[in-house]
C-alpha cells in the first residue's frame, strides 16, 4: 500500500471517531402522529412517528399537544414552541441558542437556574430576570437575604428580593452572575428572561426564530 493510500485511509478510520455537537431540536408544528422539528437551526421538517431524520432524531410519538422524540438516545418530551439541546459526547462550544414562537408568539424554553431544570419565557419589557418563590427554593436561592424592594404586578405591589443567579444555562448558552428579582408568591407562572440577561446577548429575529447570542 502506498504512503498517499495510507493517509487517506487513516483520515477515513478517524473521522467517524471525532466527538460530535450537540444536537439542538425544536418543535415548531404538532399533529396526532406528526410533529414539524427544527434539527440544528436548519429548516422546518416533518417526521411521522416512526422516522428517523437524517440528523438522527426519531419521533417516537406525536399528538396535537405534545412530541416524544429520540435526540442522541435520549427520550425527550417537548411542547409546541419548545425545544432541547442534547450533547452529542462533547462539550459544545456554541454560545447561541434559537428559539421559536407559539401560536401566540411567545418564546419559551427550558433552562436551568444553578443546575435546577425551569421552563422560561422570554421577557422584553421585564427590567431583570423575575422568578416567583417556589422556583428560587427549588433552585436553592436563599433569597431572602436578598435585598428587598416592592414590584409592581398586575395584582398590584408584592414584595420582592433581589438575588444573583450563580449559573444560568440555555441549551449551550452559559451566563454566570446575573441579577434577578424573586417575588413572593406563585408569580411568575414561569421564569421570566429580562433584560439582565437580554442586555448580555444579541437577539436575532427571523419569522418565528429567535437566536439569541451571548456577548459577554
Amino acid at each position: 500500500m502506498k504512503l498517499g493510500q495510507l493517509n487517506v485511509l487513516l483520515l477515513l478510520i478517524v473521522l467517524p471517531m471525532t466527538a460530535r455537537a450537540d444536537t439542538q431540536v425544536n418543535v415548531v408544528g404538532l399533529f396526532n402522529g406528526k410533529a414539524v422539528v427544527v434539527i440544528n437551526n436548519g429548516k422546518p421538517q416533518t417526521l411521522s412517528v416512526g422516522q428517523l431524520s437524517a440528523e438522527g432524531v426519531k419521533l417516537l410519538e406525536a399528538t396535537s399537544s405534545k412530541a416524544v422524540l429520540e435526540v442522541e438516545g435520549k427520550r425527550k418530551e417537548l411542547n409546541m414552541g419548545q425545544g432541547a439541546t442534547v450533547a452529542g459526547g462533547a462539550a459544545s462550544t456554541s454560545s447561541s441558542v434559537t428559539l421559536y414562537a407559539d401560536s401566540a408568539g411567545h418564546y419559551f424554553a427550558n433552562g436551568q437556574v444553578n443546575g435546577v431544570t425551569l421552563k422560561f419565557l422570554v421577557d422584553t419589557g421585564a427590567t431583570t430576570i423575575a422568578l416567583n418563590s417556589g422556583d428560587a427554593k427549588f433552585a436553592n436561592i436563599d433569597y431572602k437575604k436578598g435585598e428587598r424592594v416592592a414590584m409592581q404586578t398586575a395584582d398590584g405591589l408584592v414584595n420582592g428580593y433581589h438575588v444573583v443567579i450563580n449559573t444560568l444555562k440555555l441549551g449551550s448558552l452559559v451566563m454566570n452572575q446575573v441579577d434577578a428579582v424573586v417575588l413572593e408568591g406563585g408569580f411568575p407562572s414561569y421564569v421570566l428572561l429580562g433584560m439582565s440577561a437580554l442586555n448580555r446577548m444579541e437577539m436575532k429575529h427571523e419569522g418565528i426564530a429567535l437566536t439569541l447570542t451571548k456577548k459577554y
